[in-house]
This record gives C-alpha cells, sequence and structure tokens, in this order.
C-alpha cells in the first residue's frame, strides 16, 4: 500500500501520544494535596534516635530560646545533627506569659525578644527568609497587653531577614456571645505571620495517630500553615473519643520507639517538608 509520508507521521504521533498517556495514568501523579508529618517535643531526643524519628517524620520543632519551664535549651548547636539526618525544621521562639506581661512595658519586652529569636536563628546558622515561630501558650482571645507583646516582637523579627509567625491556640473559646479562637484572633490583627495552630480536640483531631493525609485547614483554622493535632501528655478536655490512641500513660509516642522520654511526641502536620524554610 502506497501511504503519504504525512499520514504516516501522523498516525505514528498520534501512537505515541496514546501511549504517553497510557504511561501517565499507570504512574502516581504529585498531589498539590500532599501533607508531611511533623513531630516537636521541649526536649531534644537525643542523636541516637534521629534515624529512627526520621522515617516517621520529615521536620522536627527546633528551639530557638528556653523552652517553656526549662532553665537551658537542648536544641542550641544541633541545627546541622537534624538538617544531616534529612529534617526539615519548625523554629519556635518561647513567648512571655500574660502574668509576666502585665507588670513590664510589653511593646519593649516584644522588641527585645524579637531581636533575641533574630539573633539566636542567625546564631544557629539558619538562613534568610526562614520563618521562626513565636509560641503564644495562652487561648482565647489577645488581651490588649498580649497584642502588644506580639505586635511588637513581629515587628522586630520582619525589620531582619527573617519571616513571623505564631504557635497558638485554634480551639474556640467563649468570648462574651461569640466564640473565638486565638488563631482567629491573631490572624484578623497580624495577617501577614504564618500559622501553626494546636488543636486536639478529637474531632476534627484524630488522636494520636501520625496520619498523613490530614488537611491543615481541617483543624478549624483556615490559615493554618501547620496544625499540630496531638499533644503530650495527652489533654483532658476534649479527648475522650481519641483516648485509645495515646499510651496508657496518656504519652503520644513515636512509632518504632521504646516509649521513654526521650521519645513521646507531638504531632504536626503541614503541606511543606520544611515549614520554616530553615534547611
Amino acid at each position: 500500500m502506497n501511504t503519504r509520508p504525512w499520514v504516516v507521521s501522523g498516525i505514528v504521533l498520534m501512537l505515541m501520544a496514546t501511549a504517553v498517556a497510557a504511561q501517565q495514568q499507570t504512574q502516581p501523579q504529585a498531589s498539590s494535596s500532599q501533607s508531611y508529618l511533623g513531630f516537636d517535643k521541649n526536649d531534644y531526643p537525643g542523636d541516637q534516635n534521629l534515624s529512627a524519628l526520621r522515617r516517621s517524620f520529615s521536620y522536627a520543632g527546633f528551639w530557638l530560646s528556653n523552652p517553656p519551664g526549662m532553665t537551658t535549651d537542648p536544641w542550641a548547636g544541633k541545627r546541622t545533627t537534624i538538617r544531616a539526618a534529612g529534617f526539615g525544621f519548625l523554629l519556635l521562639f518561647n513567648g512571655r506569659l500574660d502574668a509576666a506581661l502585665k507588670v513590664r512595658d510589653a511593646t519593649a519586652m516584644g522588641r527585645e525578644d524579637g531581636r533575641a529569636a533574630v539573633a539566636a536563628a542567625r546564631r544557629e546558622g539558619f538562613p534568610a527568609g526562614a520563618v521562626i515561630f513565636l509560641d503564644q501558650e495562652e487561648g482565647g482571645g489577645l488581651l490588649e497587653e498580649q497584642a502588644a507583646y506580639l505586635g511588637a516582637w513581629i515587628a522586630a523579627v520582619d525589620h531582619s531577614t527573617y519571616k513571623t509567625g505564631v504557635y497558638c491556640s485554634g480551639i474556640a473559646v467563649a468570648a462574651g456571645s461569640k466564640q473565638v479562637s486565638t488563631a482567629q484572633d491573631i490572624a484578623a490583627r497580624f495577617p501577614t505571620a504564618k500559622l501553626w495552630v494546636w488543636n486536639d480536640v478529637c474531632p476534627p483531631s484524630p488522636g494520636c495517630l501520625p496520619a498523613r493525609a490530614l488537611d491543615p485547614k481541617r483543624s478549624g483554622t483556615g490559615q493554618a500553615w501547620v496544625w499540630q493535632f496531638a499533644r503530650s501528655p495527652r489533654s483532658n478536655e476534649g479527648t475522650d473519643r481519641c483516648r485509645a490512641t495515646y499510651a496508657p500513660d496518656n504519652g503520644c509516642y513515636a512509632p518504632g520507639l521504646p516509649h521513654s522520654p526521650e521519645t513521646f511526641v507531638d504531632l504536626d502536620v503541614s503541606r511543606s517538608v520544611d515549614p520554616s524554610q530553615g534547611r
């Protein structure tokens, strides 16, 4: 049969396109909705546990100050070790409790702590553009002095080469005739700050179950960049429905590791393998 060359070429191109399409259908496609698990804890888990933790988690919380209730920072100087183990980062700086803000100039304290956070990030070698989260432990709508402190801290960090975020409660509580969460209040006041919200109420939290399919937006805060969905030890409020997912001592432990003070963790989920862009 005498077939025209351009007809043959057209048929070949059609066959090639069909083959490519079929191959694409059989291969797993990258999903824009993919989420990644991380962990955080006040105590450093120990160099010997990093490889086992990396099997379950993509990033680790990293304190740039003394964690709450501690007089030293066990994470200091560990960036290189954690990065070499393959982790991304969640950078965290301990904020002031309201009791301290009431007796001193909250704005001045915010500026001072913001500069300290920047200095610590530089000292540890974190790159420009990394996001530092301020640890706002107390929930509910911000009081006047809390808002002043957060605003001054954010302004001080934003004045540097680093970016700002806030770790805060995503659980709504009564505020007069309304319900408000700390995260909602902060999002309204400081819209440029990324939010790392904690909400371990079951549901929406699945409890102490490493769930890679979780969406941070399901935390109850649509703007959430990171969702801390399980804390160790388990909170007594709102977690009864997922009590069985925690250990008998109410701890949440890293999968595949023996239970010990070094291996209990808080669980986080984010759309990024490096939520603070700290690598």
